[in-house]
C-alpha cells in the first residue's frame, strides 16, 4: 500500500487578486485584467498535496494538469498584492511550463513544494532576483 496522499492546500486564488482588479477596472484601460482574475476566481483551483500539484482551469474547469515533485526541474516565485499573494512558474524537466497565478500564502506554499523538491531543483529555484 503506498503513502497517503494529504492535501497541504486546496482551493483557488487569492481573492485579493479579483480585489485589486475589479477596483482597477474603473480605470477602463485594466478591464482585460479584471476580466482575468473573474475567470481564475472562477474556475481556477489549485490542490497541493505531498505527493503533486493539480491545477484545473480552462473554461468552466475543464482542463487539468498534475505534476508530480520528481518531475520539477525549478520553480521561481513572484511577490503580488503587497507580498500577500503571488505567482509561480513551474519548470519541469521536459521544459514545459505551469503558471499559478494568485497562490495564497505562496511564501509557505513555496516552502512546502520546495521541500519535495530535488537538491539540484532547490539550488536553482527561488524568488525572482534572488
Amino acid at each position: 500500500m503506498g503513502i497517503k496522499e494529504e492535501v497541504y492546500y486546496e482551493g483557488g486564488p487569492h481573492i485579493g487578486d479579483l480585489i485589486i482588479n475589479v477596483l482597477l477596472a474603473f480605470t477602463l484601460v485594466c478591464i482585460p485584467l479584471t476580466v482575468g482574475a473573474i475567470v481564475r476566481a472562477l474556475w481556477l483551483r489549485y490542490r497541493i498535496t505531498n505527493r503533486r500539484i493539480s491545477i484545473t482551469s480552462g473554461w468552466m474547469g475543464r482542463t487539468r494538469s498534475d505534476i508530480i515533485y520528481s518531475e520539477i526541474k525549478k520553480v521561481v516565485t513572484v511577490p503580488r498584492g503587497l507580498g500577500l499573494w503571488g505567482d509561480m512558474v513551474v519548470t519541469l524537466k521536459d521544459g514545459s511550463k505551469l503558471e499559478m497565478r494568485a497562490v495564497p500564502n505562496f511564501r509557505e506554499t513555496y516552502d512546502y513544494i520546495s521541500a519535495k523538491l530535488s537538491t539540484k531543483a532547490k539550488a536553482v529555484s527561488g524568488a525572482i532576483g534572488s
